[in-house]
């Protein structure tokens, strides 16, 4: 519509680690490097094999979703209770000589009680200044959950298998509130070896189903509260991705620090209109076209043109 000399996708960055094998906790198989890499990301996409083939090896020796579930989580919340014991050695020390640090030697004993009865951090229920001593550990069991379930092209044409409600049953007992997302890598191989759209949508007519894909981006944005704000023109059309909640000058900070600090006001149009109506020139002429103050929460598919006193208004 824009025609923009720039096009600027919002991205999910999703990073392949090796799998987890049983004893990682201990230093087995990849261990703690493995461990180490988990760390460093904000959400886990947990992909769980339920698929048999002889060619593709399994560290187990045989395919057992619920068994593979529980290493998983068990070699999680071991290396955090090496964590939560390892932080506690010095807090004991320190407390019975300093009081402020008594809070914080009882909200580790709770969260190290909390772990080995079995349970995840992220199942526990924090008041904030619990949470923000948890969150100083950037503790494995407390990142969200997403169960990617890896079928065979067949059964996920036919949306059948074996292990699909055992694992279902087993994420609401035990991860409850996490999202389950069957799809087939190899299906999904086939799709992308497919170069041109025509090919594309024909395959996906002939098979009568979708590629996950587009789910697995949106679904990661939602568990992480992440949602995307436009900025459109002839020089670019952007996307940025921000955090829910972002007022319009914290949007606006995003693009320029100073667009934050001297931010006036948001002209806001939602995406959904612009798609519906076919130009700005309509947006505004329907109504749908607002001006927002500093307390504007921003929202997922909003395009904001920031005006701001460093030079009058931008799109960038």
């Amino acid at each position: 519509m824009y025609e923009p000399v720039s096009e600027v996708p919002g991205y999910l960055e999703i990073v392949d680690i090796a799998g987890l094998v049983r004893g990682a906790s201990e230093g087995n198989g990849l261990g703690n490097e493995f461990l180490s890499h988990i760390t460093a990301v904000d959400g886990i996409f947990h992909v769980i094999r339920i698929f048999d083939n002889q060619e593709v090896s399994h560290v187990e020796g045989n395919v057992d979703a619920l068994r593979d579930l529980d290493i998983i989580h068990s070699e999680l919340r071991l290396k955090d209770i090496e964590t939560v014991n390892n932080a506690l050695v010095p807090v004991r020390r320190i407390s019975k000589a300093d009081p402020d640090k008594r809070l914080e030697l009882e909200v580790l004993e709770k969260a190290l009680d909390w772990l080995t009865t079995g349970h995840d951090i992220k199942d526990g229920v924090w008041n904030f200044r619990e949470y923000s001593i948890i969150n100083n550990l950037l503790l494995l069991s407390s990142k969200p959950f997403i169960y990617v379930v890896n079928l065979s092209v067949e059964d996920y044409l036919r949306q059948k298998n074996k292990w699909l409600p055992k694992v279902k049953s087993w994420i609401d007992e035990h991860s409850p509130g996490s999202i389950m997302i069957p799809m087939s890598v190899a299906f999904e191989q086939q799709y992308e070896a497919l170069t041109d759209e025509t090919e594309r949508t024909n395959f996906l007519t002939e098979k009568n189903t979708r590629t996950q894909i587009p789910r697995l981006i949106t679904t990661g944005f939602r568990c992480l509260k992440l949602i995307v704000f436009f900025t459109v023109g002839s020089d670019e059309v952007r996307a940025w991705v921000i955090r829910e909640g972002c007022t319009a000058p914290k949007a606006a900070g995003t693009i320029h620090t100073d667009f934050e600090e001297k931010f006036i006001r948001a002209e806001v149009m939602k995406f959904e209109d612009l798609k519906e109506l076919g130009s700005e020139q309509n947006v505004r002429s329907e109504g749908k076209y607002y001006t927002k103050g500093k307390d504007y929460i921003v929202e997922d598919g909003d395009i904001l043109l920031i005006k701001h006193g460093g030079g009058g208004k931008k799109k960038r």
